[in-house]
């Protein structure tokens, strides 16, 4: 699909088109998405949300990086997890303190990814929380605290 028609689709009114827009502008890796994108965190919908908070990540959009920390509170887990994902991708260290405070998040997807993220931009301020996350209840948030642990020590 072209840029035009995902970023038409982005913006109408359909609700799965504007998901697959949001999700597939990423793919595409033209930068010139990237305000779309950002526009498309504010959308209803929270997998329009979720997938635009993925492809601004795939479309290396550093100035995403302010409004994924803002979308690490999002009502949505999905979007949570997304947004945590992402500003690993990017190594965005401003949202270190973010991800920090994500690794106690509710839902342990979220708690995953921050973890994941924390290990991704190996700020060295995290550890003693990446520690405490090995503890966590959930198998896979205190696995990926482990290997997060792992990569910033070496």
């Amino acid at each position: 699909m072209s840029l035009e028609k995902l970023l038409e689709d982005l913006g109408g009114s359909i609700g799965m088109m504007r998901i697959n827009a949001a999700k597939e502008l990423g793919k595409l890796g033209n930068k010139s998405a990237a305000g779309p994108l950002l526009n498309a965190l504010k959308d209803t919908n929270q997998s329009v949300r979720s997938n635009a908070a993925y492809s601004l990540a795939e479309l290396g959009a550093s100035e995403s990086i302010q409004p994924l920390i803002l979308a690490l509170d999002d009502s949505d887990d999905r979007v949570r997890k997304s947004a945590a994902k992402a500003l690993g991708m990017l190594k965005a260290k401003q949202a270190v303190a973010p991800l920090i405070k994500a690794t106690q998040d509710p839902a342990a997807s979220v708690r995953k990814c921050a973890a994941r993220s924390l290990g991704q931009i190996g700020d060295h301020s995290a550890l003693a929380v990446l520690e405490k996350a090995c503890h966590d209840p959930d198998f896979f948030v205190a696995k990926q605290a482990q290997e997060a642990l792992r990569s910033i020590s070496s």
